[in-house]
């Protein structure tokens, strides 16, 4: 499960939004996008009034109700995220540059300390900045989203054979900003693997890394 990600950059005219925020910029130390974990704040593109532009919310769809984080969603069909995303007006695209997933594995790394998982990071050459889809609620701590994920792909199931968040193609953004649910339902799938590039496992933590 996806629980970090990076967004380098700052609001542009990406998927036919506005380069704008709709509310002012946070100030604090959640909100650092080029290093997205749970429970901090990222850029999403959204749309209100028929206007699509920017906003920056919590990576945690639930805003602290659940035992932990609710970063990501799988299944639609259950009532509570149904209700989300059947309304194009709850559904958004998180923009990413990267997101990570940790090796199966921990590594011994012959520096006498503890074996550690390495980081997996992903990304898409063609895109860099890629669309993920989400849906957001606003909650009693803020606005605040989750990426929705789907079966992996060949190139992250070695990795994690669960799932992966689902990256969109650019052009299906307006259909899952606007489409009917049976229409955002079907775009919930494996994006190509020839597209996309990772590079691994690095353990920023002691400094090393391979690939």
């Amino acid at each position: 499960m996806c629980n970090r990600a990076r967004m380098s950059g700052e609001p542009e005219t990406y998927w036919g939004s506005a380069a704008k925020l709709f509310r002012p910029r946070p100030r604090d130390n959640h909100f650092r996008p080029s290093e997205l974990r749970p429970k901090s704040r990222n850029y999403v593109v959204r749309e209100e009034a028929g206007e699509r532009a920017w906003d920056v919310m919590t990576w945690d769809v639930t805003g602290g109700k659940a035992p932990w984080p609710m970063t990501n969603v799988r299944n639609l069909a259950l009532k509570q995220w149904r209700a989300l995303a059947e309304k194009p007006e709850n559904r958004c695209i998180i923009p990413l540059t990267e997101f990570c997933e940790f090796t199966p594995e921990a590594h011994d790394l012959d520096d006498g300390k503890k074996p550690l998982k390495g980081e997996m990071w992903f990304a898409v050459p063609d895109l860099p900045v890629f669309p993920v889809a989400g849906f957001w609620q606003h909650t009693e701590a803020g606005d605040s989203f989750a990426m929705v994920t789907c079966d992996p792909n060949p190139l992250v199931a070695p990795i994690h054979p669960k799932a992966m968040i689902t990256i969109i193609d650019p052009a299906d953004v307006d259909t899952w900003l606007r489409g009917s649910y049976d229409d955002v339902v079907k775009l919930q799938r494996p994006f190509d693997p020839d597209r996309m590039t990772v590079r691994g496992p690095v353990f920023p933590t002691r400094n090393k890394g391979t690939g």
